[in-house]
């Protein structure tokens, strides 16, 4: 996939490698792409879609450097690991691509209105399960064809959502990542909670040739991960396994969003930033690392509006 983005511009050669790394894979995570406007779908009416991103975080990219990833590719290789400042690093690295990788996203989407102001969808992101529904704060409830009471172009439409995902996180098989995890033996899994304070104002009446939107949103993150590598030392003595750890953090962020096209088919480029304070996250051998960062999510969906009536 080509990145739109120029990253070389802005980062260090090291992370920019790691980026085309991470551009190999496309394991799934939780979509946090802001497509949606204010206006929720009319009652009895479908919509579908298709939305394709990129997860750029900072947090990741700062734990890929060169020597993280050569410090990968050489205990991979060993019967036996020493356990010191690399290993360590090697977990902040794994833990830092679960809790907000970098990497392509993508998701399908389905949605029903089911009264005047809420409607409710399923969305897969290949490999997570995202359910959420979107309640209409203000503006007209009709349609293209039959317009509410006071719909017209400039009409300012706002609305509430609630999107839950839950996926099994892993590190996908490609260096220096799989390396890593064939080392550490990572496993994970989270759940994400997203809510979106969606404004937005209509291109024709009811979004006949769509809209812009912006807001703020709201996350929270539930992670529960673990470490049992097989031939990790300290000395001549076995690291013990790290037990499942649970842990949650919030994110905070904001969007735009354009959408554009006729009545039934729209094109709808979209970005979302997000920051974050992770946390604290303890490793093996009662060791701990502290991530934080930001998230950039430029998206190009695709929608298409079933009427029923």
């Amino acid at each position: 996939m080509n990145n739109p983005f120029s990253l070389h511009s802005f980062l260090r050669p090291a992370a920019a490698l790691a980026v085309a790394t991470l551009l190999m894979d496309t394991s799934c995570t939780a979509p946090r792409a802001i497509v949606a406007t204010g206006k929720v779908t009319p009652q009895g009416e479908f919509r579908v879609g298709y939305n394709q991103g990129f997860n750029i975080a900072t947090a990741p990219l700062s734990k890929a450097g060169a020597a993280v990833r050569d410090a990968a590719t050489t205990a991979a290789n060993k019967d036996t690991v020493g356990y010191g400042g690399s290993v360590k690093n090697l977990q902040a690295a794994a833990l830092a691509y679960i809790l907000d990788p970098v990497q392509p996203t993508a998701d399908l989407s389905i949605r029903y209105g089911i009264l005047p102001r809420l409607d409710a969808g399923y969305k897969y992101a290949f490999g997570s399960h995202v359910f959420d529904a979107q309640f209409q704060l203000l503006g007209p409830t009709g349609s293209p064809e039959h317009p509410g009471a006071g719909a017209a172009s400039g009409t300012t439409y706002a609305s509430i959502g609630l999107q839950f995902a839950t996926q099994r996180a892993k590190l996908p098989s490609i260096p220096f990542l799989g390396d890593i995890n064939s080392v550490l033996n990572f496993k994970a899994t989270r759940n994400d909670l997203l809510v979106p304070l969606i404004f937005s104002q209509s291109f024709g009446p009811e979004e006949e040739i769509g809209a812009i939107s912006y807001g703020v949103v709201y996350a929270h993150s539930w992670v529960n991960y673990g470490f049992a590598p097989d031939n990790v030392y300290l000395n001549t003595q076995k690291i013990p396994a790290l037990p499942n750890q649970s842990r949650d953090f919030s994110s905070y962020g904001a969007f735009l969003n354009v959408k554009l096209g006729y009545r039934y088919v729209y094109v709808i480029p979209a970005v979302s930033i997000f920051y974050q304070n992770y946390g604290d996250y303890a490793l093996l051998n009662g060791a701990s690392t502290s991530l934080s960062g930001v998230t950039f999510v430029p998206s190009l969906g695709f929608q298409l509006r079933i009427p029923t009536k």
